[in-house]
């Protein structure tokens, strides 16, 4: 199985969170400007909300995918106020043609002192074991 993790941040949270995701499925976590050039079954997709929708970088980046390049996005994450970005990701994977996976990870995330220290230990280690079930 091909797996892929790319994300997109703007404080670091979702960094912190990818790069657990990734080592726990054997894929360097990259960031969105880090196209996919070769056919991956799994992408795991970190974002966040910004401004109540997800940033127009990762709205462009799911846009520019090959279909025939990906079999399926998992969405993960993290925010201070709101919840899961999943239906916003899945409304631009299914313009794009790319199935989305019905599980995601969702944590929240430091913002203005907001959730000061999120995500911590446990949702790093609660993020990897997500993305392990994901690939079993």
């Amino acid at each position: 199985m091909k797996i892929a993790v790319r994300y997109y941040t703007k404080t670091g949270n979702t960094k912190r969170l990818a790069k657990a995701v990734g080592e726990a499925v054997g894929a360097e976590a990259l960031p969105i400007s880090e196209p996919i050039n070769d056919y991956v079954d799994i992408l795991f997709l970190g974002n966040s909300y910004y401004a109540f929708s997800i940033d127009p970088e990762v709205r462009s980046f799911i846009r520019s995918l090959d279909s025939s390049k990906v079999g399926r996005i998992v969405n993960f994450g993290s925010a201070a106020m709101l919840n899961s970005t999943y239906k916003k990701v899945k409304a631009e994977a299914e313009k794009a043609g790319i199935a989305m996976d019905k599980r995601e990870f969702h944590c929240k995330g430091e913002f203005k002192g907001i959730h000061k220290g999120r995500p911590d230990d446990d949702d790093l280690k609660a993020a990897a074991d997500f993305a392990k079930s994901i690939i079993k």
